[in-house]
């Protein structure tokens, strides 16, 4: 009897703990690797985001990189296109399109000041902006929520996200419930299911973004756009996985 009391107290424990998260969290069954540090990985699974401001060519001139901490390879953000921080001019998204989802992002800050961001749907930045703790800085949901805590390693040390987030509802084409997310920033929860408002930054920001000045959300999936602004930040470890997220919260 005691021995089964202890399995069941060991599953339970199991079952109820939260997602592997922080760097190096490994792919779980039913996830997608959308880029593992290889050349092919990022020419199959990632494009051009094709905004208004698109200045890029294929193929992406995102370079791949040799891990400056742990060896193996990654991609370097710093697009000739998007020089002087001219975001939407060679931002890449995946080919794949979602709507809910349990996202793992990995990346590592060159040098001070270094600006990219990691957008949900296409729509929605968390921001990464090196030296910068505002509604516009490192790990905000950008303009509305700043991160609970300052869990940032710092430039030249690998960072990871884990999001999980729920897309916007609707009913008859007219919008019923906002956005949600909840985000883990390299194991520390920062963000616990928070509504986002909006899309920040015009049309050159993103799916929406022209719409009724970013309010205007409308019922379509949209891919992880990973943003270029002329600065060395560098990516690996990113997988997805879809949900459906029937309830409300997002936590986990």
């Amino acid at each position: 009897m005691k021995t089964q009391v202890l399995t069941l107290l060991c599953l339970f424990i199991y079952w109820n703990l939260p997602a592997q998260i922080g760097v190096n969290a490994k792919k779980p069954d039913g996830a997608i690797q959308l880029f593992d540090g290889s050349r092919e990985m990022l020419d199959e699974k990632w494009t051009y985001w094709e905004g208004p401001r698109l200045k890029a060519e294929l193929p992406i001139k995102w370079q791949i990189v040799e891990d400056p901490v742990d060896g193996g390879f990654a991609m370097n953000s710093n697009d000739p296109a998007a020089a002087g921080g001219l975001y939407g001019a060679a931002d890449i998204v995946t080919k794949q399109e979602f709507k809910d989802f349990r996202l793992h992002v990995e990346f590592l800050v060159q040098e001070e000041g270094g600006n990219s961001g990691v957008y949900l749907q296409n729509r929605y930045e968390i921001q990464i902006l090196d030296g910068d703790y505002g509604l516009h800085g490192m790990a905000a949901i950008i303009n509305e929520h700043l991160p609970t805590v300052q869990a940032y390693h710092g430039v030249g040390k690998w960072n990871a996200y884990d999001i999980q987030f729920r897309a916007a509802r609707f009913e008859e084409g007219k919008l019923t419930e906002k956005a949600r997310v909840t985000i883990y920033f390299n194991g520390q929860k920062i963000h616990e299911d928070r509504e986002i408002q909006q899309v920040w930054g015009g049309p050159n920001s993103g799916l929406d973004g022209g719409n009724d000045g970013g309010k205007g959300i409308t019922d379509r999936p949209g891919g992880i756009k990973l943003q270029a602004e002329g600065h060395n930040v560098l990516y690996r470890n990113i997988w997805i996985k879809e949900m459906d997220l029937e309830k409300k919260s997002t936590d986990f």
